[in-house]
Parts: C-alpha cells; sequence; structure tokens
C-alpha cells in the first residue's frame, strides 16, 4: 500500500492488511473510501489498495468489518440440508450443465454461472450482471463489466486467472439498479459483510454467485505463459486463460489472427499455480460458502484417482447454498436453461482433491502465520477446528513446518 502524504494517516485496518499480505485485491476498500482509495498494479502483478487522502474513522472500521484480508465472517442460513466440514452447507449439490450448446463450449467447466445468469436477466430478476471480463486495452487483464443480455454473458465467459477488483465500483453499480454479482469467494464474503452495515445490497442484489478458487496468480505468471509460447504482449489480440473446451486452452490470438496455445495442465499447473498471492494460500473459504450458488469444475478422475484433463464437454459442480439459491436453480432447471443431477457431497473430494487438502490443512497454515508474529484473517463459521481433524496429525506438521520455513525465508 502507497502512503499517503503526512497529513493523511494510514487506515489502520489497511495497514494491517499490508502488515499481513492478506489483501485478496477485491476492491471494497476503495468502495468504502472513494477518492481516497484507490486499487492499484504492484509488481508482480496484484491488485492492491494505495491511500491518497484522510479516510474517516467511521469508513476505516467499515472497511476492517468487511476486509476478507482481515475477517470473513459466514453466518449460515438455518435449515440447510447438509452441512458439511469440508464443503458447507447446501441445499441442492449435483453436477449441471448449460443447455445452451455454444454457451457450454465457451464457459470453463460447462457453463453453469453463466446459464443463470442468463435466467436471471431473462426472466428480470436483475436488470444486469456485474462480472469479470477480459480488459479490450491490455488483453491478459480483467475489467469489471456489466453484462445485460446472453451475449454479453457470453463475451465474459470463460475463467480469468489473474487480479480482479470487482468491488471496487461498488457504488456504481448500486446507483444503476438491480444486479446479479459473480466473484471469487472472497469477493462474495466482502459483500455480504458490507450487506450487514448498507441495506442496499440485500435490496438490489437478489443473486450472489461463486465459483470455487485455488488462487490469483500474478500478472508476471501470465507473462510467463506468452514466453513460454513466444509471444510478446505487444502482439497479443485476445487472451484466453481457459474455456472453448473444458477444461480448454490459454490461448494468445496474435494481431495477425494466428493462434498459440498451451495446456491447461501446463499453463495452471506449471506456471500459475506457482504465482498465487499469499492470501490465497492461507484461505478457509476457497469454495464460495456465502454465495448463493456456487460453481466449479466437476473434474472426472483418472485411473489413480487423479483429476483427468482430458478436452471433453464441459461440466460444472454446482452447490446451492441458500434458499434462494436453490429455488433459483429449480426455476433454471424448469425453464430449461440448465440441466443438473443430484451428487453425493462425499464425491466432491474426488473431483476437487486440492480443496479438501487445503480446507483440512488451514489450522495448521494460519498457526505457522502465527508463530512468525504476522497478522492473519479471522474466519468466523467455517467449520476450521472440524475440518482439520479430518487429516492425521503427520499431514498437519507437514503443513505447519512447509509454511512456517518458507515464511523465514521470505518464499511465501
Amino acid at each position: 500500500m502507497a502512503q499517503p502524504s503526512s497529513k493523511s494517516p494510514v487506515s489502520a485496518a489497511l495497514a494491517r492488511v499490508e502488515r499481513g499480505q492478506t489483501c485478496t485485491g477485491c476492491g471494497l476498500c476503495a468502495a468504502i473510501a472513494p477518492g481516497a482509495i484507490t486499487m492499484a498494479m504492484r509488481p508482480p502483478g496484484y491488485l492492491r489498495p494505495q491511500q491518497s487522502a484522510p479516510i474517516t474513522e467511521a469508513q476505516d472500521a467499515a472497511i476492517a468489518a468487511a476486509c476478507p484480508g482481515i475477517i470473513v465472517d459466514e453466518r449460515p442460513e438455518a435449515g440447510a440440508p447438509v452441512d458439511d466440514a469440508l464443503w458447507g452447507r447446501s441445499w441442492f449439490t449435483g453436477t449441471a450443465h448449460s443447455t445452451d450448446a455454444a454457451l457450454r463450449h465457451q464457459a470453463s467447466s460447462g457453463g453453469g454461472i453463466s446459464a443463470l445468469l442468463v435466467h436471471a436477466l431473462a426472466t428480470g430478476m436483475v436488470d444486469f450482471v456485474v462480472q469479470t471480463g477480459a480488459d479490450p486495452l491490455l488483453p491478459t487483464a480483467n475489467i469489471t463489466v456489466a453484462s445485460t443480455n446472453r451475449d454479453d454473458v457470453f463475451a465474459a465467459a470463460g475463467s480469468r486467472y489473474t487480479a480482479s477488483a470487482p468491488l471496487a465500483d461498488l457504488e456504481t453499480w448500486l446507483a444503476r439498479g438491480r444486479f446479479a454479482f459473480v466473484g471469487k469467494p472472497c469477493d462474495v464474503s466482502a459483500l455480504r459483510a458490507r450487506a450487514r452495515q448498507d441495506a442496499r445490497i440485500d435490496a438490489q442484489v437478489p443473486l450472489m454467485l461463486a465459483f470455487f478458487c485455488a488462487g490469483i496468480p500474478s500478472a508476471a505468471g501470465t507473462g510467463r505463459i506468452l514466453d513460454r509460447l513466444g509471444v510478446k504482449p505487444d502482439d497479443v489480440a485476445t487472451f484466453r486463460y481457459r474455456g472453448d473446451g473444458w477444461p480448454g486452452f490459454a490461448t494468445a490470438t496474435l494481431k495477425d489472427g494466428s493462434q498459440k496455445r498451451m495446456s491447461y495442465a501446463d499453463s495452471w499447473g506449471d506456471i500459475l499455480s506457482k504465482e498465487v498471492q499469499f492470501r490465497c494460500k492461507i484461505c478457509a473459504d476457497a469454495i464460495g460458502n456465502s454465495a448463493d450458488i456456487a460453481c466449479a469444475d466437476a473434474w472426472i478422475g483418472d485411473e489413480k484417482g487423479y483429476p483427468s484433463f482430458e478436452e471433453r464437454d464441459g461440466r460444472s459442480l454446482i452447490i446451492a447454498r441458500s434458499a434462494n439459491g436453490k429455488a433459483v436453480l429449480d426455476a433454471a432447471r424448469a425453464a430449461g436453461r440448465i440441466e443438473t443431477q443430484p451428487l453425493d457431497m462425499a464425491q466432491i473430494a474426488l473431483m476437487q482433491p486440492s480443496q479438501a487438502r487445503r480446507k483440512k490443512e488451514i489450522v495448521s497454515r494460519l498457526a505457522a502465520v502465527a508463530v512468525t508474529g504476522r497478522p492473519y484473517p479471522r474466519y468466523l463459521g467455517l467449520q476450521i477446528g472440524a475440518a482439520a481433524r479430518l487429516a492425521p496429525a503427520k499431514q498437519h506438521l507437514r503443513s505447519f513446518a512447509g509454511l512456517v520455513r518458507r515464511l523465514v525465508q521470505g518464499r511465501a
């Protein structure tokens, strides 16, 4: 976080986040203190708050109460048929795909989220959708877009594995009308927390969707993909991280019309996963517990039990996390926009083994942060203790010792 002038005291909330390196880059602080806080790119390519003017004590308190770098306060809605230590609460768990064949192919994992957004727009539930899309001026980067129809949703479909701050312009969206929101789990939890302070959000955001998140890689990671492809950034016309198939390829379309591409296993597995920001490595909610509906890749395991990245028709994992989410999903299914098949929640670990491991190890990772003297987010209502009991002591010791070593060596 850049230092403001001597007459502009640093936000205590932002200073805490800076000390712990726990910023998610969501942009909520910029929405709470417009003009005084903006989001700026910092090396190696993460969005971070930059304070340039004083903020009030009330604004600082509001940031502290909602910033996911400080607190994630999950308040489960009563009545869920299932409430699992690893996978959270659920009114419905299943696999799904969009019935729009083109949208299913365009999206990253079957188009589950995209189908729900099209339904919300078509039925008048919302006036527009706030989601992340490619920046036309910098094709490897992201911007927040307002989608108003199926074609807009189609254009924005597909994972964007780089920094985004979808909450930075929250005031703009609230002034515009009713909208559905799509974001990372930390974005949605921040928006829910802000709704406890700002009644407009619950009134104007009837649908919040999240996707399972493995972390936000740096812009430098994308640069490494281009380097391996032998592509100069200035020659790129468009860039897709995934989609156009399942899982799809990281694809650079050049200004001369030619394409260079890399498999998902190589782009994510070999490059981007090694560029993930620190906050994501100690995340207790990478699976969208605060959303009405959360979606993910419903990976199909290979003969060794590991997810296979062989190209095939897209398939989403879908979890309705609220009664409202279940009602929207039921309506979209009845309207023929999405097809679903029920799934035993125990099967999710076969589709998302890294998420299962992450949740089990979060207590040991937080302990590692604590012993090195860094501040870390408070996680409430996420059953992290119950999840930790599902892993053996040796796993926790390895997780703890490994993170302590990386923190001490400055490699975290």
